[in-house]
């Protein structure tokens, strides 16, 4: 069977979306900026604190409601914690948000047990070699444009997309039309109040 064949294969038993988010549901930067502490009482603050910003695309967020239209589950295992990524995960309703995952496969195993799911029903987008334990061990593993080489050789699929630039899109896309499922889906996104709201 060609890797075409077998993605293909591989994306149609798909009920789960799993990712990573620096670099994949982002171009992989990260926005620092100290910023002035709150003071106290009206006194003047002596300290600061750092707050972080990300960028995320748009046609993730559409793809992400499309995805949850057709019956497929999303979530995030990251080994960061943000209140950025806690923010967009709330927009998009995410059903499983992991930050500060140490160990990601021991995550992807109790997401797993708690859905109900076999590791060939869930699919796993990464971009770094942190994401191989948990590629290795799911039933579609998926890399992103700017993946490192490492990765790319061990996933089922490469997105034509960045992270940050609609990969997560791509790979939504890819899933439902393996499936059969992604014009009606498509159609039901636009006739519903989800439509505009990514």
């Amino acid at each position: 069977m060609s890797q075409s064949k077998n993605a293909k294969a591989r994306a149609k038993k798909i009920k789960l979306l799993l990712f990573d988010v620096d670099g994949v549901l982002t171009d992989g930067k990260l926005f620092l900026f100290p910023v002035p502490a709150p003071s106290r009482s009206g006194a003047q603050s002596t300290g600061q604190i750092v707050v972080e910003a990300k960028g995320f695309h748009a046609q993730d967020g559409a793809g992400i409601s499309i995805a949850r239209i057709a019956g497929i589950k999303t979530g995030l295992i990251t080994r960061r914690n943000s209140d950025t990524v806690a923010l967009r995960a709330r927009d998009l309703r995410l059903e499983h948000v992991h930050q500060g995952a140490q160990d990601k496969l021991k995550v992807f195993r109790e997401i797993l047990a708690k859905e109900g799911l076999s590791d060939g029903e869930v699919a796993f987008v990464g971009d770094d070699v942190i994401d191989l334990p948990v590629m290795r061990n799911c039933g579609f593993s998926v890399a992103v444009a700017n993946a490192r080489r490492e990765v790319k050789e061990e996933s089922h699929y490469v997105t034509p997309h960045a992270g940050g630039d609609g990969a997560l899109r791509d790979v939504i896309e890819y899933i439902l039309k393996a499936q059969g499922k992604w014009k009606q889906a498509v159609e039901s996104y636009l006739g519903s109040e989800n439509a505009g709201t990514n």
